[in-house]
């Protein structure tokens, strides 16, 4: 990769067993995992390209486990997106996204981090226990792109990864406007006071 290319740092957070692992797999190598070890963390590499425009994405897949919270944390720092995921079946998961999302805007120190929310399992809807209306409500509430997923089925996968990008982009460019708009005063502000006559 050269210093011209775009690349980004991907989290992926929430609950142990709530299929992240099998997210990402799915999303580098089309397919579905049915047995996956528990994961503790890891990291994966891939060039896309969306909107016409190449991206490598380093995809960091966390533990679930509450004993891994520092690692966490770590990546949580370094992290440039989020996926927050949980599972329809699981309300423990679910209640989880709230401090999840908690966590990151404190960490990162911003009100509105980029980030989206997943509701993975999203074929098994005999089993649903998380609705649909709970998790479009939270995801309104924080302004959060909301997907239904399925590693299983390979419901909304490309997409919700495609939209973490997108995500990330408009969030740079917001900075980036926002840090051009200070300089500009600031630049503004020192030639007022260059151009002061002083009477003595």
């Amino acid at each position: 990769m050269t210093d011209n290319e775009e690349k980004h740092s991907i989290v992926l957070l929430g609950s142990g067993s709530v299929g992240k692992s099998c997210l990402v797999i799915h999303f580098l190598q089309n397919r579905f995992v049915q047995d996956y070890d528990p994961t503790v963390e890891e990291s994966y590499s891939k060039m896309v390209i969306i909107d016409n425009k190449p991206a490598v994405l380093e995809l960091i897949d966390t533990a679930g486990q509450d004993e891994y919270t520092t690692t966490r944390d770590k990546y949580i720092r370094s992290g440039e997106g989020f996926i927050l995921v949980f599972s329809v079946t699981s309300r423990s998961s679910w209640n989880k996204i709230s401090e999840i999302y908690t966590k990151i805007r404190r960490i990162k120190e911003v009100e509105s981090p980029p980030a989206i929310l997943l509701a993975n399992k999203s074929d098994l809807e005999n089993d649903r226990i998380v609705t649909r209306d709970e998790g479009e409500e939270f995801s309104k509430k924080y302004n959060l792109n909301y997907f239904e997923t399925s590693a299983k089925a390979g419901i909304n996968i490309k997409s919700s990864f495609e939209e973490i990008v997108r995500v990330i982009r408009d969030y740079k460019r917001t900075i980036k406007k926002k840090e051009e708009r200070k300089k500009k005063r600031d630049q503004d502000q020192d030639s007022d006071k260059s151009g002061c006559c002083q009477i003595l």
